[in-house]
């Protein structure tokens, strides 16, 4: 079997900047009261008021026992409410709360801080370039989980 050194592989190098901006995230969030995953889910909630645990786990990138957790948190904090929908009572919508809009708009002004320095290290073009480059790399990864066995 052929080994590659690990500053060679690309997967090690993506994984290290992840971690870079949770880990810059994290910190920049704290003074909000909200850990990384809690800020994604609010932020989702944001955008799309009403929606399911499932498709917010889907749209944060963890498990649904894991959003199932934050969720909890976050309603134990006052921050979302969850109610039944109106059709299917077994599925709970879940919405902001005015805290939770106000913890939103702190939290978002920080992690956008965090966001705004990592572009100022790029050009306009590396920029582009970088998320084009990042983009082929989500379609070459999610094809190849497709066709795994």
């Amino acid at each position: 079997m052929t080994s590659m050194p690990l500053n060679e592989r690309l997967g090690a190098h993506l994984k290290r900047a992840v971690q870079a901006v949770d880990a810059a995230k994290h910190a920049a969030l704290k003074p909000a009261g909200v850990t990384v995953a809690q800020y994604a889910a609010l932020a989702y909630l944001g955008e799309r008021p009403g929606i399911s645990a499932a498709a917010l786990a889907r749209a944060c990138g963890v498990t649904p026992p894991t959003m199932t957790t934050v969720l909890k948190n976050l309603q134990e904090q006052g921050l979302i409410e969850r109610t039944p929908h109106e059709w299917h009572r077994n599925i709970l919508e879940t919405r902001l709360t005015e805290a939770g809009e106000r913890t939103l708009a702190d939290a978002d002004a920080r992690a956008v801080r965090v966001e705004r320095g990592l572009d100022a290290e790029f050009t306009p073009e590396e920029r582009q370039t970088l998320i084009a480059l990042l983009a082929r790399c989500v379609a070459v990864l999610e094809q190849a989980g497709r066709t795994s066995p």
